[in-house]
């Protein structure tokens, strides 16, 4: 499963908020809920959020094996 943690923690080591991404960046509030709730983004809003945020990509999300991913390896 892909977390988004590292974005969120990011924005705080950084001080932005999630007001000023949408306000002076456009970014859409239903796509940091989508996030949020650790739904599927695209790679061009990683790259937009690296941009903004001047870091990695491991600044934005993490992989983290989950029980269903292991699951559905054994199959």
């Amino acid at each position: 499963m892909i977390s988004y943690a590292p974005f969120f923690e990011t924005l705080k080591r950084k001080g932005v908020s999630t007001y000023k991404l949408i306000n002076d960046y456009n970014i859409s509030s239903s796509l940091l809920n989508r996030m949020k709730h650790g739904k599927p983004i695209t790679t061009t809003t990683i790259h937009d959020f690296c941009v903004i945020l001047d870091c990695h990509i491991e600044d934005i999300v993490v992989y983290v094996k989950d029980e269903e991913s292991q699951t559905q390896q054994r199959k």
